[in-house]
């Protein structure tokens, strides 16, 4: 019995013993081919940490594909396309209120400086530039304004202004800042209604005076106009003598005569000597 046992081992030892190795070393190939092998995706770049070197390789970023590298090494993998982040933040105008402000800022990493950027803010570098740089940028140009600039019309200048202000504050740190949107700025309800009921008087002004104008430019026309017809009822009134009147009555006169009509003309038994006109009939 334990010569059939001893023959069976041996037999099943022989016969699992090479699929072993091989399943084995299928399994060494493919873990070593996942350290060997990295593919970089759409949008992205990466940096190669040099575990036996001098760490991350600040002289090459991989773009995007299959790329081979030795399996000591690790390749750190970013987003290098145009991206963006939300925020809110609580600052003060210039006159100490508390406003919230809601923004979004573009950003992308300088592609062929990746690695400069992560070896010297790490990989969590959003958190680490663009946070504290967009805080500082917002609080600094928010307080430069009261609530009704912010309120309504210096909406485009502000977002400018953090973008002008961020973007000193990120040069030369490899983080490019593409646009900055202030997407809403939200003041305590009293001051919102305040404002709007100042707003509403101004523009209710506004009105009062562009009626009043209007009107002073009607008075001014019509003076215009009646003064006009004044002076040329006068140049008119002047013109027309004794001699030009008689003259338009004879002309007058001898137009009526070639009418059909019968109508009998006494010649200088009118006013001021001109023919005198009785009417007749058909």
């Amino acid at each position: 019995m334990a010569e059939f046992y001893q023959e069976n081992t041996e037999f099943n030892f022989k016969k699992i013993g090479p699929v072993a190795f091989i399943v084995g070393g299928l399994l060494l190939v493919f873990i070593l081919w996942s350290k060997l092998t990295v593919t970089i995706g759409p949008g992205e770049g990466g940096v190669l940490f040099e575990t036996l070197g001098s760490g991350i390789n600040t002289e090459k970023t991989y773009g995007e594909g299959f790329h081979v590298i030795a399996p000591w090494n690790k390749m750190i993998v970013r987003k290098v396309r145009q991206q963006s982040i939300s925020d809110e933040m609580n600052v003060l105008s210039v006159n100490g209120l508390e406003v919230k402000v809601n923004g979004t800022i573009w950003y992308e990493p300088e592609f062929k400086n990746l690695g400069f950027l992560i070896k010297t803010k790490g990989e969590d570098y959003e958190r680490e530039l663009l946070d504290p740089a967009i805080n500082a940028a917002a609080r600094s140009v928010v307080g430069r304004y009261t609530p009704e600039q912010l309120y309504s019309s210096k909406r485009d200048v502000i977002e400018q202004e953090i973008l002008e202000e961020v973007q000193a504050v990120l040069k030369d740190q490899f983080l490019l800042v593409k646009r900055v949107l202030v997407e809403d700025v939200k003041l305590p309800s009293t001051i919102v209604t305040a404002i709007e009921t100042k707003l509403k008087q101004e523009q209710e002004s506004l009105e009062y005076e562009f009626r009043l104008a209007k009107a002073k430019k009607e008075a001014e026309r019509q003076r215009i106009e009646a003064g006009g017809k004044a002076a040329a009822n006068d140049i008119i009134s002047k013109s027309l003598t004794d001699k030009i009147l008689k003259e338009k009555g004879i002309l007058a006169t001898l137009e009526l005569a070639k009418s059909p009509n019968s109508k009998v003309v006494v010649v200088g038994s009118g006013k001021d000597g001109l023919p005198l006109i009785l009417g007749g009939s058909n």
